[in-house]
């Protein structure tokens, strides 16, 4: 019996990578790199998995919020960014051969309107979404299955 499906909010500033970035990437396919949060790390790690939803968050921009939908695309692997010197996400402690940081795929599956934080703040069903609570930064979090329907079917159903 496999496990049940788990779903999860990931965060990208759009001009490093947006939904329609990742619909326009070969086979709608990008790594997703730059993750320097032992927490945020640990879930790509540990709990993601092959076919998992995935709410496409922009995050440092005029307009943040769920911008599309995608799903978990690969399993881990070392993300090349933390040995590339030119990298901002460059990690000089991270050897080669025990490296610290990791990245999986993640596959754009369609774009949405805008879903911004001020209307996911005015939704009492989603009131204890982790994205929601008050100093929470973590660019990957945990998304109920009850938060995750109630978005598709009441945010997203016109969309």
């Amino acid at each position: 019996m496999s496990p049940a499906r788990r779903y999860w909010l990931m965060k990208s500033e759009p001009e490093e990578c947006s939904i329609d970035d990742a619909l326009a990437a070969p086979e709608t396919t990008v790594p997703w790199t730059g993750v320097r949060n032992y927490q945020a790390r640990n879930f790509m790690r540990d709990q993601m998995q092959v076919g998992d939803g995935v709410l496409f968050y922009h995050s440092s921009c005029a307009e943040p919020g769920i911008a599309g939908l995608a799903r978990v695309a690969s399993g881990t692997r070392p993300d090349p960014t933390q040995f590339d010197a030119a990298s901002p996400y460059f990690d000089p402690k991270s050897p080669p051969a025990a490296p610290r940081w990791l990245l999986l795929d993640v596959q754009a599956l369609r774009k949405t309107r805008v879903i911004s934080l001020a209307e996911l703040r005015a939704q009492p069903e989603l009131a204890d979404m982790t994205v929601l609570q008050r100093g929470n930064r973590l660019s990957i979090t945990e998304v109920t299955p009850a938060q995750w329907h109630f978005i598709e079917s009441r945010l997203l159903s016109g969309a």
